[in-house]
C-alpha cells in the first residue's frame, strides 16, 4: 500500500515530478512511526462504522526535495512508501528528551484518497545520524513551498476588472482643449 502516491523506480527510488529538486537523502537508518486516527476499516473488515486508529511502523529511506517529503520503506513493511507535500505539512515540533534519541514529529494535512485522515501525525528518527541538519531543511523547504503556494494562488487570482467611471462632469471638449477654465483661485 503506497500512502499519498509515491511513484517508485524499479531500485525503489522516488519518481520526481516535474521540475521536483532533491534536496538530501538519508539512505538508511529512518525509523517512520506513522498514526492515522479514525482510519478507515479494512476491505477484509465485513463491520461497518470506523476502523479506529492505525498505527504503522517502517524502517527505510527518507527524500526531501523542494516540493515533497518522501519516505520509503524497506521490503517487508505495512505500507510502500509515504510522500507529503511540503505544504501540507501543518505542524512540525523537533523533540530532544532528556533520556532517549531526538526525533521528528509533524502534523498532515491529507490528500484525497491519499490513505491518510485529518490529524495525522509522522514521527520521524534516525538511527545512525543527527537529525537537526535535516529538520533545518525541512523547515526551509516547508516556508518556501508554502510561499510559492501562495504567490501561485494570487497569481491565478488576478487583478480585479475595472471598469469605466461614469462621466461625472460636464466640461465641453473642442478637440483635446476643454471649453471652460477651471475656476479661478482669488
Amino acid at each position: 500500500m503506497a500512502l499519498n502516491w509515491t511513484m517508485l523506480n524499479p531500485n525503489r527510488t522516488p519518481v520526481p515530478l516535474p521540475n521536483e529538486m532533491t534536496i538530501t537523502t538519508i539512505d538508511s537508518g529512518v525509523d517512520l512511526s506513522l498514526t492515522i486516527p479514525d482510519a478507515p476499516p479494512t476491505s477484509s473488515s465485513t463491520a461497518g462504522g470506523s476502523g479506529g486508529t492505525k498505527k504503522l511502523r517502517a524502517t527505510g529511506k527518507a527524500y526531501l526535495t523542494d516540493q515533497r517529503f518522501i519516505f520509503t520503506t524497506d521490503a517487508g513493511s505495512s505500507f510502500e512508501s509515504l510522500s507529503v507535500p511540503l505544504h501540507s505539512i501543518l505542524m512540525t515540533r523537533f523533540e530532544q528528551p532528556t533520556f532517549g534519541q531526538n526525533y521528528l514529529t509533524f502534523e498532515v494535512k491529507p490528500s484525497a484518497n491519499g490513505g491518510l485522515t485529518d490529524n495525522t501525525k509522522v514521527d520521524v528518527r534516525f538511527k545512525d545520524r543527527a537529525m537537526f541538519e535535516f529538520v533545518s531543511l525541512l523547515e526551509k523547504s516547508r516556508e518556501r513551498a508554502i510561499y510559492m503556494k501562495r504567490q501561485i494562488t494570487e497569481d491565478e487570482e488576478g487583478l480585479p476588472t475595472y471598469t469605466m467611471p461614469s462621466e461625472s462632469s460636464t466640461v465641453s471638449m473642442v478637440g483635446d482643449v476643454p471649453i471652460e477654465n477651471p475656476p479661478s483661485y482669488d
